[in-house]
């Protein structure tokens, strides 16, 4: 696959989700395989996702960085999920990868989830 495939994946993902009202989404090529993804989803309740994915597609779809954080409509955290190392030392089971839910300190293990699951949670969250 190529990233542009990548990318068009991303794109339907994105417009298959009802409760998505707007977007603001940049794909940037870094290579054949590689590309980098940063985005805004808007959605019906105001609330919002902030997402950035670096993903090399060469040989399997292998996401080197992400990050997924859903806001409510007054800014307040409902979750993240990412796979940042800040938290080598605590136990985590799925270090680095990790979600917070509700507030940073809440933190736990976590897979890493595909854009398509975070959006079905975030419309678990909304109800549509």
């Amino acid at each position: 696959m190529k990233i542009e495939d990548y990318f068009s994946e991303i794109q339907a993902v994105v417009n298959s989700c009802p409760a998505v009202r707007l977007t603001n989404i940049t794909f940037e090529k870094r290579g054949t395989y590689e590309g980098f993804i940063r985005g805004e989803l808007f959605f019906v309740d105001n609330s919002i996702l902030h997402f950035r994915e670096f993903i090399d597609v060469e040989k399997t779809t292998e996401r080197l960085m992400y990050a997924y954080q859903y806001v409510d409509h007054s800014k307040k955290l409902v979750f993240r999920y990412d796979d940042t190392g800040h938290h080598k030392g605590a136990g985590i089971p799925t270090y680095p990868h990790h979600k917070h839910e509700g507030s940073e300190e809440n933190v736990m293990s976590s897979r890493a989830p595909k854009l398509r699951e975070i959006l079905e949670e975030i419309e678990l969250h909304i109800q549509v």
